[in-house]
């Protein structure tokens, strides 16, 4: 079995609302998959379906290959960790003591790889200090070492890095590139961060309203981010009116800055503007990042 999560026309309604709309995504099976989207497009509605926290209106889901509506999706349930929204971490406690509980909770015979767990997060020197004198990385990395008791194998991840100062967010990083790398754990992440996700997904899955716009992977993104060549001009009109006559593909990104999708011949450009009275303030090479890219595929407004 290549995909570990695949939905099939997965609805969830609120009243009249539509937080899902007949959603359908695939999740390979040692991926890393960016689940992107702005705020309110449903990536945390899909997360707790899939958790079992929430029932869909309509349509499927499966998961290890079985679908929600069989009660062998429990068993397959108990292959997943996640990390939705707030992490469930009791503050007066150790990470320790943290972690023992959530043996506990999970019924596990013994405490058995819950020092390696401490290790593998980067809290073993943490010892009596509680949780509530973390920082919101340590926590998070508690969080994470909760999430993986029982040893799943699929984690997913609400947002992991919101809220993280610089140093925070490359422990983060690390962790999960160190999971799916060395534990070969998938990973499905949600995060408004769209450069830092970048340094990270092997697949993407860009949502917006309810609906997967794009699915792809890490090579297809990167070869859609095309190179650019990034112009500023003080007469654009003039500029289009040269380009167009020399089958240049082009964007115009303002009033003076456009990207040319081509080689040209930087002498014969220069001296084409001349003369229409167009001055060329600069050119650099320039690379269409994911939030640009994201940006052009959903027509813009606030992440999340």
């Amino acid at each position: 079995m290549d995909t570990i999560l695949e939905t099939k026309a997965l609805s969830k309604n609120y009243g009249h609302f539509k937080a899902l709309n007949r959603l359908s995504m695939t999740v390979p099976r040692g991926s890393i998959y960016g689940f992107v989207g702005k705020n309110g497009s449903g990536k945390t509605t899909l997360i707790r379906l899939i958790c079992g926290l929430q029932h869909p209106s309509s349509g499927s889901f499966t998961l290890y290959g079985k679908e929600n509506t069989e009660k062998a999706i429990d068993r397959s349930r108990r292959r997943m960790g996640a990390v939705v929204e707030t992490p469930s971490i009791y503050l007066n406690m150790t990470a320790k003591n943290n972690l023992k509980q959530q043996y506990r909770i999970l019924g596990l015979p013994s405490y058995e790889g819950l020092e390696e767990l401490l290790e593998l997060v980067g809290l073993e020197t943490t010892g009596r200090r509680k949780a509530k004198n973390f920082s919101l990385g340590m926590r998070q990395r508690l969080a994470i070492a909760l999430a993986l008791v029982g040893d799943p194998d699929f984690l997913v991840l609400d947002e992991p890095v919101n809220g993280l100062d610089p140093q925070g967010i490359i422990e983060i990083r690390e962790l999960i590139l160190k999971l799916n790398r060395e534990k070969q754990i998938t990973v499905l992440i949600s995060s408004h961060m769209l450069d830092e996700l970048a340094k990270l997904a092997t697949h993407y899955g860009f949502i917006d309203d309810g609906k997967i716009v794009k699915e792809m992977s890490a090579a297809e993104l990167e070869a859609a981010c095309r190179k650019c060549v990034r112009m500023e001009v003080t007469n654009m009109r003039g500029l289009i009116q040269v380009l167009e006559g020399m089958d240049v593909e082009y964007k115009i990104v303002s009033d003076t800055l456009v990207d040319l999708f081509a080689k040209v011949n930087v002498t014969q450009l220069v001296l084409a503007l001349v003369e229409v009275n167009c001055d060329v303030l600069s050119m650099q090479e320039w690379d269409e990042s994911l939030e640009s890219y994201y940006v052009a595929l959903v027509g813009g407004g606030s992440h999340g």
